[in-house]
């Protein structure tokens, strides 16, 4: 089993709290450490009084998009006779990204708890837990947990002597990248190839088997019962003085070049370079820092001159012209190639396009070929129009957003360092790097 690494003074631990506690796993470890009593509170209150506190903490998806948590909880139309579905969003492909991965390893019970709270805030009798294939630590994990709390009857029938009904249900994903995608998700959990579906109708109106559902990620649903407990304004008041739209803590997972990578928890509005150069340690062995990607492999790609003035949230990572994601950071030092990093990722989109949309299967697919020409040193000047005007045609036209995950390092890559790729085509670069296969 790996752990954790040491905390930093300077991280806010507040859903790590307990990462590295072998104890906090089980049902009587978590009771110890408080697990459970926001459950209990939360099946006394009406569910609009649960999803009115979330409102008010300014709690937003953790998942990447960032959408308010208790407004997409109250469009959930209560009292409408029909079943309602929660689906925690646990797939986490996101190439960057594992922090949902540590919460499910180390605190399980806290999202089995978030879950079955936001399950009756919206009306829901049942919750799936839709967890990738490839992570089959954490699978054992939440499996033995929720066989714990279904045995201690904290959720089932008559969830915690309540009367209500709240099950929680651990769903095996099969390792694709496209299933974190909501629809997607949800068809896979139906049984069918997880392709995204057409939006309208939404979730909230025909979602899981056709009915009304919602969809939160797991570092989202971790982070209520923390609320429930200490009150919203406890939450909302970790944020920045002159931002109250991002608020509370934020895991940041932290890979690639960098001295210390790990999972770290700090408050909305710290200081990105601080972050990065004195928490994480910086670049290894006396190097510097060229290019991050702060959200996962989806988001922009941002040269250190601009992680370094940007502050870690919503807003401020838009300010410094990228997104916070999923918050999944890639370090890229001054020894890497930027045009053999960027293809790498387009690669990866290539292979996990479902195909179903034509600007994606082509679009990826030819962005790859063109990349992987100049990274072998075969490019030509005019690759750099027919990659933007591929990327162009990627953008904004297909069902789902993976389309534009591959244009968006591919765009932002030539914006930033085009001179590498150019030095490339005329043979002049320094970087003395091979084909890549596969």
């Amino acid at each position: 089993m790996g752990y954790p690494h040491t905390p930093h003074p300077r991280e806010t631990r507040v859903l790590s709290e307990h990462f590295g506690v072998a104890e906090a796993r089980s049902l009587d470890g978590w009771k110890k450490r408080g697990g459970y009593q926001a459950l209990q509170q939360a099946l006394g209150m009406e569910p609009t009084a649960i999803q009115q506190v979330v409102k008010d903490s300014g709690l937003r998806g953790r998942g990447g998009a960032g959408f308010p948590t208790g407004l997409k909880w109250s469009f959930m139309k209560l009292g409408d006779g029909k079943p309602h579905y929660l689906c925690c969003n646990a797939d986490e492909s996101e190439p960057g990204t594992f922090k949902d991965r540590e919460i499910m390893r180390w605190t399980p019970h806290a999202l089995i708890e978030g879950c079955a709270i936001g399950a009756y805030a919206i009306g829901a009798e049942n919750c799936y837990i839709y967890i990738r294939g490839e992570f089959t630590e954490p699978l054992d994990v939440m499996e033995r947990a929720c066989a714990e709390a279904r045995a201690a009857g904290i959720i089932g029938p008559n969830a915690m002597g309540s009367g209500k009904t709240v099950n929680v249900w651990v769903h095996k994903g099969a390792g694709a990248y496209i299933c974190g995608e909501e629809t997607a998700l949800m068809n896979s959990i139906e049984g069918k190839r997880g392709n995204p579906r057409i939006k309208p109708p939404f979730p909230a109106v025909a979602g899981l088997f056709g009915l009304p559902t919602t969809i939160n990620n797991v570092e989202t649903l971790t982070a209520v019962p923390h609320i429930l407990n200490r009150g919203a304004a406890w939450y909302k008041q970790m944020a920045r003085p002159d931002n109250p739209k991002s608020t509370g803590t934020k895991l940041w997972s932290v890979c690639g070049n960098i001295a210390r990578p790990g999972n770290y928890e700090v408050q909305m509005g710290f200081p990105f370079g601080e972050f990065l150069q004195d928490v994480c340690g910086g670049a290894p062995h006396g190097r510097k820092i060229k290019a991050v990607i702060p959200g996962g492999s989806s988001v922009p790609i941002i040269t250190w001159e601009e992680a370094e003035s940007a502050v870690m949230d919503y807003e401020g990572m838009v300010a410094a012209n990228t997104m916070l994601g999923s918050a999944g950071c890639i370090v890229i030092d001054d020894a890497q190639s930027m045009p053999r990093q960027i293809a790498r990722l387009a690669r990866f989109y290539a292979h996990e396009s479902c195909a179903q949309c034509t600007q994606c299967r082509e679009g990826t697919a030819w962005t790859t070929k063109i990349l992987e020409r100049i990274v072998a040193g075969d490019g030509t000047a005019e690759d750099f129009d027919t990659l933007l005007s591929i990327a162009d045609n990627m953008t904004g036209k297909t069902i789902c957003v993976l389309s534009d995950s591959c244009a968006t390092p591919v765009v932002s890559g030539l914006q930033r360092f085009r001179h590498e790729f150019e030095a490339l085509i005329t043979r002049t670069t320094v970087h003395a790097v091979p084909v890549l296969v596969g």
